[in-house]
């Protein structure tokens, strides 16, 4: 896969920020994007989030074969324990996927850490919303 040194910066901020959602709580794909200085990409994050392992695995190669550093200095690349699933719309609801189980994987996930999620996929931002207004990343 190759990017873009824009996209590589975007999808490294996307990755630093979504790994700060604290566990238990939930932010929408457009407060990301609000958090980057990029409020009208909120699709971008959604696309950065949905196409994480490939992306993810094209940053970590180049890393590795462009710095003399170890991956620690990045530890947000790894798609294994980015938490992904803490991420839904702006309406509070998670998004539908095509082909896929991952809104019901998505609803698990957020059970777990004891985050409700209704019938309708739906999640209560106002009780388990993170909306900070500025980040480091």
């Amino acid at each position: 896969m190759r990017l873009t040194d824009e996209s590589k910066q975007f999808h490294h901020g996307v990755y630093a920020v979504v790994s700060q959602i604290p566990f238990g709580k939930v932010t929408s794909y457009g407060h990301i994007a609000y958090l980057l200085g990029k409020p009208q990409n909120s699709r971008q994050v959604g696309s950065s989030l949905k196409h994480c392992n490939a992306i993810i695995e094209s940053l970590r190669t180049e890393l590795q074969e462009t710095q003399a550093d170890d991956l620690s200095t990045f530890p947000y690349l790894d798609y294994k324990t980015l938490p992904w699933w803490r991420v839904i719309s702006s309406a509070g609801k998670i998004s539908p996927r095509e082909n896929s189980n991952g809104e019901y994987i998505q609803s698990i996930k957020l059970r777990e850490e004891g985050v409700p999620v209704s019938d309708g996929h739906m999640v209560d931002l106002d009780e388990f919303g993170w909306f900070p207004d500025d980040i480091d990343y």
